[in-house]
């Protein structure tokens, strides 16, 4: 039996990880400036994480959600207190786009309504309800036609105001900043209005912060950089650096009604002691002020660059948009430089390195990058 050929793959076998290093079969070092799509917060086999995780698996690994887990309280407890939302509940899950899905049913629940309003260049997942909220039409297939959701201009207000006036809508769901439609960031006037706006029409405000949540802005959640407190907020990435976990943080307003929301896996023994080991590391390093301090030095320097038409970001979420496609040639010139990125469309380079960077790891990205940005 061979794989289902669906990822474009460079022609490399990791087998280990440090920190923000990278090692293949061949002992060859790269830079890491992705973290496997922003899942690397705290860094790769942190040795704190590795010991929690391999303490509790001596343990026990998993049971049902029917049998109390003291750990799930645990690791509630201490996200309420690191995210600033300790009146709001937990709900655990195991991926971003399960999150999402969960997050726009309860709103549905809470005020009984269908439709759903998203963003031009949003994406939320791939499961059914949550690709249907995506803007890429290639991700959804013909079963996923016919939903209920209407996308809008992002920070146009005035459009989606109009949209929720109709009184029909159940929920609105937005990226803390969008990461696959190319690291475009909602302003805070129209974060702000937009919670207004929901809050006065009964409608749900859904902050999708699985990539830009988790310390990755600089501040815990990127819409706190706006200063607002959404209904619910869906997390997942960071929250586990690597195993598999997710979240629905749930505002206290609304109420837990047996077999609306369910999960066979969602907050396992294994997946809380991995999930509580990534807060108590974060706390006690200060990542996500190290997440700040990093990606305002990486943003100044790479705005000095005039080959880059826009350098955009909070933290170690950075765009950098060129005027024309990047092209294959200096992907795999960086790559060749042993740095990972990631990318959005043909022309955005996304950077998303884990939240343990350092200041001489971002002078050496800079350093290579340095090389391949005239080619």
């Amino acid at each position: 039996m061979e794989l289902f050929k669906i990822y474009p793959t460079w022609d490399i076998d990791l087998v280990k990880g440090r920190g923000c290093r990278l090692f293949d079969d061949k002992g060859v070092e790269y830079l890491d400036f992705y973290g496997g799509h922003a899942v690397i917060s705290i860094g790769h086999a942190h040795p704190y994480y590795v010991e929690k995780i391999t303490a509790q698996l001596k343990e026990i690994g998993f049971y049902s959600n029917f049998i109390c887990n003291h750990l799930q309280k645990e690791l509630a407890e201490k996200l309420g207190k690191i995210s600033g939302y300790a009146d709001y509940a937990l709900f655990l899950i195991n991926s971003g786009a399960e999150a999402n899905e969960n997050a726009m049913k309860l709103a549905s629940f809470h005020n009984g309504r269908k439709k759903i309003v998203a963003f031009k260049s949003a994406f939320h997942g791939r499961t059914s309800l949550a690709v249907a909220a995506t803007d890429i039409a290639k991700y959804r297939a013909r079963v996923n036609e016919g939903s209920e959701v209407e996308f809008f201009p992002l920070n146009d207000i005035d459009a989606v105001v109009k949209a929720l006036s109709k009184q029909d809508v159940a929920a609105v769901i937005i990226e803390g900043i969008q990461g696959v439609g190319g690291i475009r960031i909602p302003t805070p006037d129209f974060l702000q209005a937009l919670s207004r706006a929901c809050r006065n029409t009964g409608t749900v405000l859904i902050l999708d912060e699985i990539q830009s949540g988790y310390g990755r802005s600089g501040r815990f959640f990127a819409h706190q950089h706006a200063d607002i407190r959404p209904d619910l907020i869906t997390v997942a990435k960071g929250m586990g650096n690597g195993f598999p976990i997710a979240g629905l943080l749930i505002s206290p307003e609304f109420e837990a009604v047996f077999g609306q929301l369910g999960t066979t896996f969602g907050g396992n023994h294994l997946a809380c002691a991995a999930a509580i080991a990534v807060v108590d590391v974060m706390n006690d390093e200060r990542l996500v002020d190290n997440a700040a301090q990093v990606g305002s030095f990486l943003i100044s320097e790479l705005r000095k660059f005039p080959q880059i038409k826009e350098v955009r970001g909070h933290g170690l979420m950075i765009g950098l948009e060129f005027e024309q496609p990047i092209g294959e040639k200096r992907t795999r010139l960086l790559f060749e430089e042993k740095v990972f990125t990631g990318m959005s469309g043909t022309n955005i380079f996304r950077l998303l390195p884990p939240l343990c960077v350092t200041m001489e790891e971002a002078d050496a990205f800079l350093h290579r990058f340095s090389k391949i940005v005239n080619l």
